[in-house]
Formats: structure tokens, sequence, C-alpha cells
């Protein structure tokens, strides 16, 4: 790597420039919102499926894996995709194909059924994180996009909260094919606001010029030429990213489709029970998501390099999700307020992890950088779906995977240091 240089604060002032991109920030949020709705609809329903359905442990695992490995296909490619056509384009083709897929399930009857649909809705939503990243990487400068990052990545905790509010209550009501009908509609919805009220800030009529400086403020203006995709893999950072990833991900897909199953296996909760649990978890993580990007972002403001300010969040992040071990040997309040901060931590890691991107890489590299990092953390998660689906059908309880999540944060954050001894401004070549 050469042509790096330290990026220091901003000093233009960002509420005298204008506000418009936290609009864009909101449509982020609710794309992501709507994102883990459809994702988060298979894990809370699937108690019920199993009955009758009749898939095994290591079936269900295969259904997830199925997601996951779609999901990492998806991101070898999306990510170059959305930097080629932008972001507008891109992300609207990305929310059509996976909520085509999510209305899908309906039609799904077997176990290869459902594997197939899942395929489907991976591929579709891969391209969430890779355009939402780049889209905060064009509208936001650097000291704001933590906290940005934190704003739109809740979304998928507003999702896991939104899915056990409706879901079961939609299942109860009409059926379980009505409930993956009905929520893949939002989408659409979300499809048009998008289309109207997106663009680059550049070409955006309701951007004052210097709400467009200070975008910029931090950051130089680079060509549009594209950077070869295997080029990238050249660089330090952009393999701390994921590793960090591959090591990290993999927890978050086991929270999303395991913790439904745990409480009722664990603490026999049924369908009409499981939201309570799953909204205190999912709120709670809501706040680590905004917290740890604000705190991130403060900390910039305040004077500390990005690189301190960016791995300090991280390492307590971390420490928090570390007593995530004793999880399954606790009664089930204490469990999820356990769950729930390490759910928090783990937004709060993932907020952090996603701007050191934007931290390092000029912006039309973002995208196609988001999207190796997101391969890698689907196929981290597609090897832990099948390895929780042996581990559970072998053991018949979770301790040993809650010993795996609570372990793999200071893992990767050991890894990420090592390759990334100090976050800087890195000029491609």
């Amino acid at each position: 790597m050469s042509g790096e240089r330290a990026v220091g604060p901003a000093r233009l002032p960002g509420g005298a420039a204008g506000s418009y991109r936290w609009s864009v920030c909101a449509l982020l949020f609710f794309a992501t919102t709507i994102n883990y709705v459809d994702r988060q609809v298979l894990g809370i329903l699937a108690p019920v499926l199993q009955k009758e359905i009749g898939w095994s442990e290591i079936q269900y695992g295969y259904i997830v894996a199925a997601f996951t490995g779609a999901y990492a296909i998806g991101l070898l490619f999306v990510g170059r995709f959305i930097d080629s056509v932008g972001t507008r384009i891109g992300y609207a083709l990305s929310m059509v194909l996976w909520s085509l897929a999510a209305a899908g399930h309906a039609l799904a009857g077997t176990v290869f059924g459902f594997g197939a649909a899942r395929f489907s809705l991976g591929l579709g939503e891969s391209g969430n994180f890779p355009a939402a990243i780049k889209a905060t990487a064009e509208w936001f400068p650097k000291k704001e996009r933590a906290f940005a990052t934190g704003l739109f990545n809740s979304g998928a905790n507003m999702g896991a909260v939104v899915a056990p509010l409706v879901v079961p209550w939609i299942t109860l009501t009409w059926g379980w094919r009505e409930a993956f009908i009905f929520t893949s509609l939002i989408g659409f919805v979300w499809l048009g606001f998008w289309l109207w009220l997106y663009e680059v800030p550049g070409r955006h009529k309701g951007v004052t010029k210097a709400e467009l400086d200070y975008i910029h403020s931090d950051q130089p203006q680079t060509s549009g030429e594209d950077i070869p995709w295997l080029s990238l893999l050249r660089y330090r950072g952009v393999w701390a990213f994921v590793v960090a990833k591959f090591l990290t991900d993999p927890i978050w897909w086991f929270y999303l489709y395991w913790l439904p199953k745990f409480f009722s296996q664990r603490y026999g909760l049924d369908l009409a029970h499981l939201g309570l649990p799953l909204i205190v978890i999912y709120t709670m993580t809501s706040v680590g998501s905004i917290g740890g990007g604000w705190t991130s972002s403060v900390l910039v403001r305040k004077g500390w390099s990005i690189d301190r300010a960016r791995k300090t969040v991280m390492l307590a992040s971390a420490l928090l999700i570390a007593p995530i071990v004793v999880a399954s040997t606790l009664t089930q309040w204490w469990a999820v307020l356990l769950l729930g901060l390490a759910t928090a931590a783990h937004q709060a890691w993932s907020a952090n992890l996603f701007t050191t991107v934007s931290d390092m890489y000029p912006r039309r590299a973002v995208g196609s950088i988001i999207g190796l990092g997101g391969m890698a953390g689907s196929i981290g998660g597609m090897l832990i779906a099948a390895a929780v689906g042996f581990i559970l059908g072998a053991t018949g309880g979770y301790l040993i995977v809650f010993v795996i999540a609570g372990t793999a944060y200071i893992l990767a954050l050991a890894v990420f240091a090592f390759l990334v001894p100090r976050i800087d401004t890195v000029e491609l070549a």
C-alpha cells in the first residue's frame, strides 16, 4: 500500500450546511428494516414449520445455509455491479428481487422448496448493505459516517422487532403463507419513495451548495474509473475487513435463525409467547447500533484519530459480547438480557467495522469491498448454519454454540489490528 495519510476531523459545521443527507439515511434505515423483516420471518415460524413440514435440525441448517450461500454468491458480484450502475438503480433492483423472493416462500411445502426460496431471497438481499454503505459514503463526510451507518443499520434491529410483532399475529389469524406474502409487499412501497427521493449529491436538486461542500469536506473527489476487482485483494485493509466479517457475521446469522428455536426448546415458548423476548432483545440491539456509531463519531469530533475511535468502540463491543458464553445456563429473562447485550454490542461492532471501509478507501471502491466482506461473512454463516445443526443434533444443547459466539469478536479484532495497525486513507493504485 502507498500514499496513506491521516485524516483529521472536518471543521465545517454540519448543522449550518443543510440536512438532506439525513433524509437519505432514513431511506436506508427503512430499506434495512424491510430487509430484516423479510429475512426474519422464517426464523420466527421455524418451530411451527418444523412440525408442519417435518424437517430435522440438520435439514433446517441446510435451509439456512441455502440463504447464506446465495447471499455469498450475490455479494461476490453485487458490490461491483452497484459500483458500475450506481446506488439508485442497484438498490432498486435488489429490493424488487428480494421482495418477490420473500413472497415466493408462500409457495413452498417441502424442505427443498424452502431451500430454493431462501436461495432466491439470499441473492436479492445481497444488495442491501453494499448499496447502503456506498450511499453513506456518497452522502456523509467521514466524521459522520459511523453515526449514519449506525442509524441505518439499526433498521436491522427494527426489522427484528417488527417481525415478532406482526408475523405471529398474521400467522395465527390467517396462516403462515400469508405471513410471507404480506411482509413482502412493504418493499414495493419503499421502492416508490426511493426512486422519487434518491440521487447522488452532485445531481440532487434538493442539496444546497453548502451541504455539498460539507459532504466532500474531508475526502477529495476521485475519478470514476472502475477498479479491477482482484486488485483490491492486494490491500491489507481489505483482508482485515474480509476476515473480520467471516468471523463475526455468522454469529448474527445464528441469532436471527436460532433464537426463536432456542427459546422454544430451552424454555418451552410457543409462537404466541415468542414475541416478547425477541422484542426486548432487538430493542436493546437498536441502542447498540445507534450508540456504537454515535460514540465513534463523537470521539472523532472531539479530536480522536479515526483509528483510535473506531478500534476503541470495537474493543468495547467485543468485551461486552464475551459473557454470552453462559447464556444457555441461565433462567429465561437473564438469558434475554445477556442476549440483548450481545446483539447490541454486535451492532455497535458492525457499524464501526463497516465504516472502516469508507474511512480507508475511495467511494468508487466501497461497494466492491463491502461485497467482498459480505461474501466472506455469508460463507461463514453458511458454515455455522451446518455446524449448528450438527452440534444441536449431537448434543441437544446450545453451550458450544454460545462459546463460539462469545469468543469470535476478540479474535476478529486481533486479526484486524494486526493487518491494519492504523486506519488511514489509502490511495488505490
